[in-house]
């Protein structure tokens, strides 16, 4: 097809009547017109250029948009896994479960929050103690709490999970104490293996993932031991599942809607629609349709909100996730055709996502404080009504609201100034290798007590994750970083994405004091990171018959497994409190810094 004529273009005249007979003023010509006509003509250039690049990126979105389909996110897990899943999630709930209740009495942090747990289901907040009253309550009496309101740093809602366990048992019986985290890291075992389904489409190393949490030594500890982490864990472990499932949604719905690519004519040359119906397919075409309600993404949010209502560390999981969504939209527009997803991610989901996000976590935060809102003498809840201020134009069933963020003031204030020393606070550094973990509880008896056969005899609690599984963390997370960088494969950088939530904020609070538990929240991260790496060392079959290199890929996969769960065996009696001699608690002291 011939160009068409464009009518600004200059002319050259073949009438002799135009020629000038001067050799000058012919020469001189070009000279006094060429700085006029060069600037549309650079222009016009320009314009060109620009349509060739459009016309360009036009019919590649075609071609990516003629083969997008949902990918792995339209295949089924095998009938298998389900029932595979449950048994493994059942075995590592009943190691959970198994002497719960030991030791009888409140050890480490327990002291604070197994009484603020019956506080709260109690009375709604958080009441004060006498110094003493862990010897009251240890013995299941606990009338000794007093009627002032005592200040805390953490939201309730951890403590009323406890509660819960606490008031279905009763006060009397250390197995209730620890029952509700106990169910929940059971939980976290079927829900990881889901959510490695969801990521790796493999019912094997669904399952694998499954039984590495479960024979994590942090996370078995974590368990058994009634502490507000392993419930911050959970919720950020749901959030994270809600965020991988919208993921599914969102590329299937792409796929759905993915429309012919739009005549060139249209884009090429600037010509007008004839149609809305063609308006709509350019629209499509250039930013990809909307996305809908996401229904799982308000569920993200509203996770996210109840791991913040159990510890404000669950706030940089709000950052990081809503980050992954808006970052993850940009490559699954692409794949689906859009001439321009970058800008169809902000002009389409930038601001929907916000809203079905923060503004919902942030009010299932507030969900958090009912029992607080509702009571008329928990700690500052009448601070509005004391101190006069700008807050007393507001109405009378809003005045807790000032109230409350004053008491969010103070405890903000006193989390950055935590920096007395402690003999197990760790820097975040050192965590990825456990090099500090955390003694929740440690007794040493002499031969004949409790059942002591040797000389000495130690009982110990000591949170230390799996040595083979942290052993490997740091390479399985360099792997990651890797793959993600070469293959631009999304699943590692959505695993780094978690880890980097619950691992890299704590960087700059090295100075305060700190703990290696806090990790209990990478844990699952840390687990799907190695898993990742097992599924590449796994390797996929050509032939209906493995080679011999790929079955010693195999075999090197099956002494990883093995090596975790003889690990979890062997350091059973660390992670239970048997008693054992002296020696074998200090054979399992691997590094001086465990001790």
């Amino acid at each position: 097809m011939s160009q068409p004529e464009d009518p600004q273009a200059p002319r050259r005249s073949t009438d002799p009547a135009h020629t000038s007979a001067d050799p000058a003023q012919t020469v001189a010509a070009p000279t006094q017109t060429a700085p006029t006509a060069s600037a549309p003509v650079r222009r016009r250039a320009r314009e060109r250029l620009a349509t060739k690049r459009e016309t360009v990126r036009v019919h590649a979105a075609a071609m990516r948009r003629r083969t997008f389909t949902a990918g792995m996110w339209a295949t089924r897990a095998p009938l298998w896994m389900w029932p595979a899943l449950l048994i493994i999630t059942a075995i590592g709930g009943g190691l959970r479960l198994f002497r719960l209740d030991f030791p009888h009495r409140m050890i480490f942090d327990e002291t604070y929050y197994v009484k603020d747990g019956y506080s709260v289901f109690t009375f709604g907040y958080e009441r004060a103690w006498p110094e003493d009253a862990d010897d009251s309550f240890n013995t299941g009496d606990p009338s000794v709490i007093e009627p002032d309101p005592e200040y805390v740093v953490h939201p309730p809602l951890g403590k009323w999970i406890i509660g819960a366990g606490i008031h279905l048992f009763g006060a009397d019986d250390s197995f209730g104490w620890r029952f509700s985290v106990a169910i929940i890291g059971t939980l976290t075992i079927f829900l990881i293996g889901v959510i490695a389904w969801k990521l790796f489409r493999s019912a094997f190393f669904a399952c694998v993932a499954a039984g590495l949490l479960a024979v994590d030594g942090e996370h078995f500890v974590h368990s058994r031991t009634s502490l507000l982490d392993i419930v911050l864990m959970g919720f950020v472990l749901l959030a994270f599942f809600f965020i991988v499932l919208d993921r599914e949604h969102v590329t299937k719905r792409l796929a759905a809607e993915a429309a012919p690519p739009p005549e060139t004519a249209d884009v090429a040359d600037g010509s007008r629609p004839r149609d809305r119906g063609r308006t709509r397919r350019r629209d499509l075409a250039n930013f990809g349709p909307r996305l809908g309600a996401r229904p799982w993404l308000i569920a993200a949010g509203i996770s996210i909100g109840l791991a913040m209502g159990v510890k404000w560390s669950g706030l940089y999981a709000l950052a990081a996730f809503g980050i992954l969504v808006v970052a993850w939209d940009v490559p699954s527009r692409y794949r689906a055709g859009a001439v321009h997803p970058w800008l169809g991610t902000l002009v389409r989901d930038s601001i929907p996502s916000f809203l079905k996000l923060v503004p919902v976590a942030l009010l299932t935060y507030l969900v958090a404080w009912t029992g607080w809102i509702r009571s008329d003498d928990a700690w500052d809840r009448q601070w509005a009504a004391e101190n006069p201020g700008w807050w007393q134009a507001l109405p009378d069933w809003l005045q807790w609201l000032p109230s409350l963020a004053h008491y969010h003031y103070t405890a903000y204030s006193f989390h950055v100034g935590l920096d007395s020393e402690h003999p197990y606070m760790s820097n975040p550094w050192g965590w990825i290798v456990q090099w500090r973990p955390t003694s929740f509880y440690y007794e040493s008896y002499d031969n004949g007590s409790m059942g002591c056969v040797a000389e000495r005899c130690s009982s110990a609690i000591t949170s230390v994750g799996n040595p083979v599984i942290w052993g490997l963390a740091p390479l399985a997370i360099l792997a990651c970083l890797i793959v993600w960088i070469i293959r631009r494969d999304v699943r590692p950088a959505v695993i780094l994405a978690g880890l980097a939530a619950t691992w890299l904020p704590w960087f700059a609070y090295q100075e305060r004091t700190i703990f290696t538990f806090y990790t209990i929240v990478m844990v699952p991260f840390v687990v799907l990171a190695l898993t990742y790496c097992l599924t590449l060392l796994w390797g996929r079959s050509p032939g209906a018959r493995p080679s011999w290199p790929l079955l010693a890929r195999r075999m090197g996969v099956g002494l990883v497994l093995a090596a975790a769960v003889l690990a979890f065996a062997y350091f059973w009696p660390i992670y239970t409190g048997e008693v054992i001699p002296f020696e074998a608690w200090n054979d399992r002291m691997w590094n001086v810094t465990w001790r």
